[in-house]
């Protein structure tokens, strides 16, 4: 990588602890009076001033030398920002660079590992509850609320596996190619559709373990009313029932064999079927609650949907496969954290060290995020029409250069290919008049008893012992 982008990379680096420091350390702003300035010019603003123990230079005499929490955060996210993947790399940049404002600290490069090792990420769970709640505050106004109008939000829940570690440490050498054990865990994530963001990523150290088995953890602190999108292996009758009667939404694809009992058609007509069914057909195996199937075809392809949105008229097909086709959203997430950060290029095999990079990953794309739907909306484009990878790109040499990336990418963001059409596949699902739909009386709608088979939850990823 050469000097240049090196320093474009520190410089955003710097602009991106700005807006972590203001949530942190300067309690003296007004989220309000943020949301009217240019991104750029907010993250410029909310570096008011350093901690006194993180900016000053000095120390006294015969102080030995101490690297802060704050410090070795700070090392670490540079160094994902300029692309360099290592322990050492971070090691090198507090010991003989300095990290922004920050000396130069004489430490050994064992000092730095067994700080990384032993710092934990409870202070970069903290950063990213606190950025996560300016953005919110900052992005409300770009929010989309055509997305399930009559939802309190709209969220993607998926996982997604870390990739396999290096054989840095002598036991992990020993493990032969493929060994589910040199898988050093799982992310599981919820991703607001709506603005963009991460609502909550969860590191889970079994990379195995179905993902039915941390689903309803995912639900703590998120608020009755909201939508879930999610795939077919999250699919289970215990999980829908619970869904429902928790009072959330849901979205997801039906799985190829599955019975159910016929309730009440809506609508039935040129290969259009939207009807209330009860889930299994079986006793031994039933949902307790109503749920709405809808099946259509485009084509030679089929697409069948569940939803225990019952009503046509708060949610009609049409409407059903758009949101379902939004679920995609946390995919390119994932990847805008492995691909576009680094993240499939773990530092360390020390788990301490892999979540502190995970973390810091998790961090610099809430703010890249940001960026991709601040710009969307001032474009009067859709957010996917923004290339959040050319963002990644471009951002820093842009904020190094002194200019308003948003202004910027406004003017010049078309000729530069950041601003296109998105190539993400749009399903032309029907559409059917409510006038033609039949609807049902309100007492045939009623829970029933339901029988669980308590199937064993295998993992979708292959195992080796």
């Amino acid at each position: 990588m050469s000097r240049n982008m090196k320093d474009t990379a520190f410089k955003t680096s710097l602009l991106y602890e700005r807006s972590i420091l203001l949530m942190t350390y300067d309690t003296a702003s007004e989220p309000s009076a943020a949301t009217g300035a240019p991104l750029n010019e907010t993250l410029e603003h909310l570096l008011v001033s350093l901690p006194m123990e993180a900016a000053s230079s000095s120390r006294s005499r015969g102080r030995p030398v101490s690297l802060s929490a704050w410090h070795l955060s700070l090392a670490v996210r540079v160094c994902l920002l300029r692309g360099l993947h290592s322990q050492a790399e971070v090691w090198r940049l507090i010991a003989f660079f300095g990290v922004g404002p920050l000396p130069r600290l004489p430490l050994s490069d064992q000092a730095v590992y067994d700080r990384l090792e032993q710092d934990g990420i409870c202070a970069f769970q903290a950063f990213f509850g606190q950025l996560s709640a300016w953005l919110a505050t900052r992005l409300a106004p770009y929010e989309d609320r055509r997305l399930a109008a009559f939802a309190t939000g709209v969220v993607a829940l998926d996982e997604s596996v870390l990739d396999q570690v290096k054989r840095w440490v002598a036991w992990v050498r020993e493990v032969p190619n493929g060994d589910s054990r040199l898988l050093p865990g799982r992310l599981v994530g919820l991703f607001d559709v709506r603005l963009q963001q991460w609502r909550r990523l969860d590191v889970l150290l079994d990379a195995t373990t179905n993902c039915k088995v941390h689903a309803r953890a995912m639900l703590s602190g998120l608020a009755q009313g909201t939508l879930i999108l999610f795939d077919r292996g999250y699919f289970s009758f215990p999980w829908l029932d619970d869904l429902s009667q928790q009072g959330y939404w849901y979205v997801s694809r039906t799985v190829g064999k599955t019975s159910y009992q016929m309730l009440h058609i809506h609508y039935q007509a040129d290969g259009v079927f939207d009807a209330l069914v009860y889930l299994g057909r079986y006793r031994s195996d039933q949902a307790a609650q109503v749920a709405r199937l809808v099946c259509f075809r485009v084509g030679s392809q089929r697409y069948s949907y569940l939803t225990n949105v019952l009503d046509p008229a708060v949610l009609s097909i049409a409407d059903i496969a758009r949101l379902y086709a939004r679920r995609w959203d946390i995919e390119l997430a994932f990847r805008e954290l492995k691909e576009h950060l680094g993240l499939r290029l773990l530092w360390s095999a020390k788990l301490g060290v892999l979540y502190q990079q995970v973390w810091a990953s998790l961090l610099l794309a809430q703010l890249l995020h940001a960026f991709q739907v601040e710009l969307a909306a001032r474009a009067e484009v859709d957010p996917f029409d923004v290339s959040l990878a050319l963002l990644t790109r471009y951002v820093p040499r842009l904020l190094a250069q002194g200019e308003d990336p948003i202004a910027f990418l406004l003017v010049y963001g078309r000729a530069m290919g950041v601003i296109g059409p998105s190539t993400r596949k749009h399903i032309q699902a029907p559409v059917v008049p409510l006038q033609e739909v039949s609807y049902p009386p309100p007492e045939l709608i009623q829970p029933r008893q339901a029988y669980y088979a308590h199937r064993k939850c295998k993992s979708r990823y292959a195992t080796q012992s």
